[in-house]
């Protein structure tokens, strides 16, 4: 007799390709903002700065991709030539350049894939010392950069344009010409994931806060905006487009410091903070891009280096134990996938409701005590919820679980992570989601941060 197997879900609007989805479940990667700033003091350079002035004494990039792994960080993007137009390796398309001796992107990119990380650049447009910025010829000399980079030190996992457009050495400003760059990158590593202020890769979250915004879609609708001087306001960027016609996640970047090169006198955020960071971009659908910047030695500092390890540690501490684990979870209608496919682990397995708004009830093997709830969204067949409602068992009827502003939480995607008011205690969770297609949920998890 032929076994039933249920047919798979009709997928809903935009979907991510297979390196989008990749990109977005390594969750938290590390930036390092690394060049003539760095020693100067500057945050901006204006391109005058001499060559000899980036000098690190002891630059050891296996530090770097040591430190990455031991935050839980499976990516590094390099500032390979921020807005003063140094190039952090030996350039045959740039005179402001490092010496072939002191190649830092060779260093960097073999140290990744030595380490199991992988490598990303960012490469600004904008250079301020480039005497053909501001002509038609420094697209063909930025398109050629692109082709440079990505041939001789590629793959690289992602590629960082900052939309900045100022004025140059002869006080002209460029005209970028966006199309020729992205069909450069499809070419050569289609891919890449490609960042900027309209993806199509990903897309800037429109804040430099550590928070995406709420709700939060993948999808944003890019027809006529192009990046730099002609992209979404900041509000929109934050949330996306409900039913907006691409696939555009937002990276979330925000510096542990207070600026984004490294300076003496500032220090790092704490635990806390960077707890709070985390919740407000991965727990919001959004990748962080956490920024730890190299010092003048060429190394991650110690008191970086030591409370990034913490942040892991604390997250690996609350998020140990799935208090959900054991539970009987049934759905008010069968689809043929079974509704305890959200306890497992296995990322593509799911459970897919019927109709638009699902109900779905979770048994607990007994009284649990928890303050965060985890939901994810099966992100390859597209985001559909619009809002989850929570209510529990308190022994004389079901309530409503409330957070301060929602009745649990607007969008999904990815993932969420809800932090109740309060700790909450019960043995029965019924969760109700209301969405623009049938929901097709991949997990939801519980836990209890105070626990030791």
């Amino acid at each position: 007799m032929a076994c039933c197997v249920a047919p798979e879900p009709e997928p809903f609007g935009p979907l991510p390709t297979d390196a989008q989805l990749a990109w977005q479940r390594m969750e938290v990667n590390m930036f390092c903002h690394f060049g003539p700033n760095t020693f100067s003091g500057a945050e901006w350079g204006d391109g005058s700065e001499p060559d000899d002035l980036f000098r690190p004494r002891a630059l050891d990039c296996r530090q770097w991709v040591d430190v990455a792994r031991q935050a839980g960080m499976g990516g590094i993007i390099l500032t390979a030539k921020h807005h003063d137009g140094f190039c952090l390796w030996p350039s045959a398309f740039s005179t402001h350049t490092v010496a072939d001796t002191l190649d830092v992107l060779r260093a960097f990119t073999d140290a990744c894939r030595e380490g199991g990380v992988r490598p990303g650049v960012y490469i600004s447009p904008w250079d301020r010392n480039h005497p053909a910025y501001g002509t038609d010829a420094y697209n063909d000399i930025f398109a050629n950069t692109l082709r440079e980079v990505h041939t001789q030190y590629g793959p690289l996992f992602e590629q960082w344009f900052d939309g900045a457009c100022g004025e140059g050495p002869n006080g002209k400003r460029q005209r970028y010409d966006w199309p020729r760059f992205m069909q450069t990158m499809s070419d050569l590593n289609p891919q890449c994931i490609l960042f900027s202020d309209i993806g199509p890769g990903c897309r800037w979250v429109g804040n430099e806060e550590g928070r995406t915004g709420d709700p939060c879609w993948s999808t944003l609708t890019t027809e006529g905006a192009t990046p730099s001087e002609n992209k979404p306001e900041p509000s929109v960027l934050e949330t996306g487009h409900q039913g907006g016609s691409h696939w555009v996640p937002p990276e979330v970047d925000v510096s542990i410091r207070p600026g984004w090169f490294w300076h003496p006198d500032e220090h790092t955020k704490t635990v806390d903070e960077l707890m709070e960071i985390y919740y407000n971009s991965v727990g919001r659908n959004g990748l962080l891009l956490l920024n730890v910047p190299p010092d003048t030695a060429g190394r991650i500092s110690a008191e970086d280096s030591t409370v990034l390890v913490a942040f892991r540690n604390e997250r690996d501490r609350i998020f140990a134990h799935d208090l959900a684990q054991g539970a009987k979870v049934s759905a008010l209608s069968r689809s043929g996938h079974k509704a305890k496919s959200v306890l497992d682990t296995a990322y593509h397995t799911y459970w897919a409701a019927m109709g638009k708004n699902a109900e779905l009830d979770m048994k607990l093997d007994s009284i649990r005590e928890f303050d965060i709830v985890v939901i994810q969204e099966y992100i390859p067949l597209g985001q559909r919820i619009t809002n989850v409602q929570l209510s529990i068992d308190e022994g004389d009827g079901i309530y409503p679980c409330t957070t301060a502003d929602y009745p649990l939480c607007t969008t999904v995607g990815y993932k969420r992570i809800i932090r109740l008011d309060s700790p909450t205690r019960t043995d029965r969770l019924v969760f109700t989601f209301h969405a623009l297609a049938p929901p097709v949920i991949n997990r939801i998890a519980i836990y209890n941060s105070k626990a030791q």
